[in-house]
């Protein structure tokens, strides 16, 4: 196999990762009315699936990249694998169990291996490659990530939400029959997961039998010391500031529309998680679209007006009533669709030897995921109109606004050299 067949089977299966983990978080949105109605939980609580995915990656962020550091992508990606296939098998105890903490801790151990993959994978694809199109080839590799985010709702709801009782059966119910009842809905999650873990033990074997190509940062700079030293890059600072923010509305956007969708629409759940596909399919089509616009125009200047136009979606999201907020945040995630590997990819502009902890993080700001949408969740449950969290998306695509504008701007302070006597005169 000569380098360029390499170069292509490596960025072909670096791909697949993204839509696995598309996939998985996808599959979020789902979850969360499906376990606040078996469990019978408040929109703050039900917001605990969000925080558990996300704080993972505050948690694991650094040591993904230490493991990257001293191991390899190789083996990063393939230990990345493992824990995400542990956390899909652990959903069955969990339903057993009848415990929403234990599907809690199932959907962390999911997420430390997505982490460990987000750490590897997006920076792998950004330099596999020539480097002056390293942010149109990271939208490539999104793009699939997009996929996912149009199937994995379609999907899931039919596999999990279909199979429940209705309201007035559950009524008419003694206490005792009604839990046993919510239990047994809460066990539709267990096929979906156990398939999942499968599909992701065959991937890290096919990862072990593959010879991926090595890649190296820049040689330019000076050698990275630690984390924080990383942070001498002032583009990098507001990157990690910006993903915060982004990541924060996508999974507001996301993980809460079906909720959201019930309300301001009055459709169904099923129905509202088939205009989740739709959202997907948007986001999708977007990344499509925002990579071939890279081509004319700057990738910041981009992810600026995009952010500009999700400002103006949102009002309508807070203001408007019917099936016109549902079009709203369908148009909220086609614009969303390149912010997270335009932000990935200006925050790593060359950062040298600190790419490693650079990208480190940029995914530990994820964290934005675990915080935000209990924000969101918080207001609406105390205005009693779960329209108004959209006041949280908002305000973060003003700071997405501001980082194409000009915190992507590449600025490295310079490092003070330390005093030698030996070379004073």
């Amino acid at each position: 196999m000569n380098k360029k067949q390499s170069t292509v089977l490596a960025f072909s299966l670096i791909t697949s990762l993204f839509f696995l983990w598309g996939f998985a978080h996808n599959l979020d949105p789902i979850l969360i009315p499906h376990l606040k109605r078996s469990f019978t939980l408040t929109t703050t609580q039900a917001t605990l699936v969000d925080s558990a995915v996300f704080a993972a990656y505050f948690l694991m962020a650094l040591p993904a990249g230490m493991l990257m550091k001293k191991m390899g992508y190789k083996s990063g990606i393939i230990t990345g694998l493992l824990f995400f296939a542990i956390g899909c098998f652990l959903f069955v105890p969990a339903a057993n169990m009848q415990s929403y903490n234990f599907f809690l801790i199932a959907l962390f151990v999911i997420a430390c291996g997505l982490t460990i993959l987000e750490t590897a994978a997006n920076p792998y694809a950004t330099v596999l490659g020539d480097p002056a199109t390293g942010t149109q080839r990271l939208n490539f590799a999104q793009s699939f990530n997009g996929l996912a985010a149009a199937l994995a709702p379609v999907i899931g709801a039919r596999i999990i939400l279909t199979k429940g009782y209705s309201d007035e059966e559950l009524n008419a119910m003694t206490e005792a029959a009604r839990k046993l009842a919510l239990a047994a809905e809460a066990s539709t999650v267990k096929l979906p997961y156990i398939v999942l873990g499968c599909v992701l033990i065959g991937i890290a074997l096919l990862f072990a039998l593959t010879k991926l190509p090595p890649i190296k940062a820049a040689s330019h700079g000076t050698a990275s010391k630690n984390v924080f030293h990383a942070f001498r890059h002032r583009h990098l600072a507001w990157g990690v500031v910006a993903q915060f923010f982004y990541v924060g509305a996508q999974v507001s956007v996301f993980s809460l529309f079906i909720l959201y969708a019930t309300k301001s629409s009055g459709i169904s759940e099923v129905k509202a998680a088939d205009y989740l596909g739709v959202c997907g399919i948007a986001f999708l089509i977007g990344r499509f679209v925002g990579t071939a616009l890279m081509q004319k125009i700057r990738p910041n200047t981009l992810l600026a007006w995009y952010a500009i136009i999700n400002l103006l979606l949102c009002l309508i999201a807070i203001f408007a009533s019917g099936i016109i907020t549902v079009y709203a945040v369908i148009g909220i995630c086609f614009f969303m669709s390149v912010m997270f590997p335009t932000i990935f990819a200006l925050g790593i502009n060359k950062l040298g030897a600190d790419t490693e902890y650079g990208s480190s993080l940029i995914i530990m700001s994820i964290v934005g995921g675990a915080i935000l949408p209990r924000i969101f969740g918080y207001i609406s449950d105390a205005t009693g109109n779960i329209q108004y969290g959209y006041i949280v998306p908002f305000c973060c695509f003003v700071v997405i606004a501001l980082f194409g504008y000009k915190g992507h701007q590449v600025t490295t302070e310079k490092e003070t050299p330390s005093y030698n006597p030996s070379s004073a005169v």
